[in-house]
């Protein structure tokens, strides 16, 4: 089983813990097949609040990856495509169950001092 961390600023890490948001969009993917995604929720909150199954990976030009996800996406047209600016390539890991942490959990819990600017592997 591949795991990895991803930091995730709160307005989204706190959709894909209720579901609403369906896909996590990154320009870069984990090499390895991923098969749950601990979240970190960023500042201020700063903690592992939860996992989540990933159930596949999406990759398109930008514009057929926003097509195919807009429903669920969990973000503006706007602010996807100012992520997604001057790139070939749009990735999603499509999301699926989620399980919240509760008590949220230190990334020392996973023996990490600081945050990836990405992911990690764990």
């Amino acid at each position: 089983m591949c795991r990895i961390l991803l930091s995730i600023k709160p307005e989204y890490s706190t959709k894909i813990m209720q579901g609403i948001k369906k896909y996590e969009f990154r320009r870069q993917i984990a090499k390895k097949n991923v098969d749950e995604i601990l979240v970190y929720s960023t500042f201020p909150q700063m903690k592992v609040i939860g996992a989540v199954k990933v159930e596949g990976v999406i990759s398109e030009t930008p514009v057929n990856l926003w097509n195919k996800t807009k429903e669920l996406a969990g973000i503006c047209k706007e602010k996807y495509f100012n992520y997604f600016s001057n790139r070939d390539i749009a990735h999603a890991y499509v999301l699926g169950n989620v399980k919240t942490f509760s008590p949220p959990r230190d990334l020392s819990d996973y023996g990490l001092k600081t945050a990836p600017q990405s992911f990690v592997y764990l």
